[in-house]
């Protein structure tokens, strides 16, 4: 761990709204709370859905994702608590353990499971979905497994704990940089009374979700379990994010693609035909296979 100095802010960003997020379940019935939804998707470009998962009731968890498809976009798992293993098409093979992240490019195909590992105890964890510039979607895929040790870290003078998931914070540079999206993902972990600081372009979406405790985000107060979409005025440089207790909060950002999004499930492309297309090779066998000129 080492320790950065902060950055002061002339114009924090404001909190827009407060997003509850909604109740669901995916895969064979792994309940979870989709907090990024479809209608936030142009707001939040380029990120199209975060899911926070978490239980200690095996039901909720056990079946796990068994094989599925995408194309066209980014997924990345943070485990918080549990294990998963994750096989997929293009032959990788990874076990998602505690404070783990898991990142995988689809690009132009890959079918793969994530299974969890354990019969009892807690899983929780996220899976982000950050779209894919249109010239990147038909890319190979690639895949990378980071142990939580493996993770870019630092701690601030104040002892706010930080992990660099993605993008740069402070000068610390994260596990993964993205130049099409510049994709910013760090999981932040507060002592009570403690701030942070994070300079963010004024034309970058952004928002902050709470997994633990509550804290304060340009002087408005943000409970657990709730998103903060944080405003994009024209003067403002980065976000000011207060903790009067222990919390726990991700923040995430990156740049706006300003491209169509067609989405079928698994699929997010650019225009209905190139669904049309990924739902042909997906019936043929041929999802992750370079495309014929």
């Amino acid at each position: 761990m080492s320790t950065t100095t902060t950055t002061p802010l002339q114009q924090p960003r404001r909190v827009e709204r407060l997003i509850a997020g909604m109740p669901t379940s995916d895969g064979a019935g792994v309940k979870l709370t989709r907090v990024l939804t479809q209608d936030l998707q142009r707001r939040l470009d380029p990120f199209l859905m975060l899911d926070a998962f978490g239980s200690d009731q095996p039901d909720d968890y056990i079946a796990g994702f068994p094989d599925h498809p995408h194309r066209g976009f980014e997924t990345v798992t943070y485990m918080i608590a549990g294990r998963m293993l994750h096989r997929d098409s293009a032959g990788n093979e990874g076990l998602l353990e505690n404070g783990g992240v898991q990142w995988m490019t689809a690009g132009r195909g890959v079918i793969h499971s994530e299974i969890p590992q354990q019969e009892h105890g807690v899983m929780e964890g996220f899976q982000l979905w950050l779209n894919l510039p249109g010239r990147d979607k038909m890319n190979p895929p690639w895949y990378r497994d980071f142990k939580n040790a493996d993770l870019p870290q630092f701690t601030t003078p104040e002892g706010v704990a930080v992990t660099v998931i993605a993008g740069v914070s402070h000068g610390v540079v994260g596990a993964v940089t993205r130049d099409g999206t510049q994709a910013l993902y760090l999981d932040l972990h507060f002592k009570a009374g403690s701030s942070f600081t994070q300079p963010l372009p004024a034309g970058h979406n952004a928002f902050v979700y709470v997994y633990r405790g509550e804290v304060t985000v340009g002087g408005q107060r943000v409970p657990v379990q709730r998103m903060a979409l944080l405003a994009n005025d024209q003067d403002s440089d980065g976000v000011f994010i207060e903790a009067g207790q222990e919390a726990k909060v991700l923040l995430i950002a990156g740049q706006p693609l300003n491209e169509p999004i067609a989405q079928y499930g698994p699929f997010v492309m650019n225009t209905k035909e190139e669904i049309y297309q990924a739902l042909a090779d997906f019936r043929d066998g041929k999802l992750g296979e370079e495309a014929q000129v």
